[in-house]
């Protein structure tokens, strides 16, 4: 790589790639709904949604015209889901750039060893790599502060811990979300406080471009000060959210209801970024909030 693509910098500092002079051609994402986009709405954007995968996407096509995408992530899917059902196909696209996140309803949800996850995931992740392809792997957020879901907090932890393990064998790039500080204000949330808002999704898109060291246009955006509340107040907020968003959740997958229409991915298929009919980025997305 030529010095004019790099940044002049002291020695043992990552070099950083600028946006337009990244070595990828093509990237594909594989995961659940954190990878789908869900809660970052977007009716011009396949299946309705953003994402911080798109935004990566967007951020990784600009000044680099053969550069495509794809995503294969289905919200709802445990980790061997995701496995069976994306690792074949993502490998069949030829990517030179995978993001991986996966686990997270095993554990959230459903309890899991952390290390009989990571056991899993160990394999699959040697077999993406074996490709050439650079492999970003996801540790959880902290749900510390989150009402019933922070009694995962430590199996979390330990699976993270697990991840970078894997990344380290392999080389991979960590995508650190445990760390991600801004993550712990509600307005990166979702009313629903299982998926990321816009801006919840906006940063982690800002945090996995600098884990690549790509250089991008992205800005930080400090989210709103939020009233202070009272206890009773938090509590009766705790109370609402569990009967409206976490109750159902778990009853459909305690009861195994599957969807009136199966889910498929939103980019099954690597192509531009942008393509007719779905819209314009340049200066529209420009314009865009996060």
């Amino acid at each position: 790589m030529s010095d004019s693509s790099q940044e002049h910098a002291d020695p043992g500092r990552p070099v950083t790639v600028r946006q337009g002079l990244h070595p990828w051609n093509r990237f594909v994402a594989i995961g659940d709904s954190f990878t789908e986009g869900v809660g970052d709405p977007e009716p011009r954007n396949p299946g309705g949604l953003r994402g911080w995968a798109d935004r990566v996407a967007e951020e990784l096509s600009e000044g680099h015209p053969e550069f495509t995408y794809a995503n294969l992530a289905v919200r709802g899917l445990l980790l061997r889901q995701i496995l069976d059902r994306q690792l074949g196909a993502a490998m069949a696209l030829r990517p030179d750039l995978v993001t991986l996140s996966a686990g997270g309803n095993d554990l959230v949800f459903r309890g899991s060893d952390p290390d009989r996850l990571a056991n899993d995931l160990d394999p699959a992740v040697g077999e993406l790599v074996a490709t050439g392809a650079t492999i970003v792997l996801f540790t959880g957020p902290d749900w510390g502060s989150t009402p019933v879901l922070r009694h995962n907090r430590r199996k979390v932890a330990v699976f993270n811990e697990n991840l970078r393990t894997i990344a380290s064998r392999y080389d991979g790039v960590v995508a650190d979300l445990w760390a991600l500080q801004q993550l712990a204000s509600p307005t990166m949330w979702d009313p629903d406080r299982l998926h990321f808002s816009p801006l919840g999704h906006h940063t982690v898109a800002m945090m996995v471009l600098k884990s690549l060291n790509v250089e991008n246009s992205l800005s930080p955006s400090e989210p709103k000060t939020l009233p202070a509340s009272s206890w009773k107040e938090a509590r009766t907020d705790d109370i609402v959210w569990a009967r409206e968003y976490l109750a159902p959740w778990v009853l459909r997958r305690i009861t195994h209801r599957a969807p009136v229409q199966p889910l498929v991915a939103k980019r099954p298929e690597a192509g531009p970024v942008f393509t007719a009919g779905v819209w314009d980025g340049g200066a529209a997305r420009k314009r865009l909030l996060p």
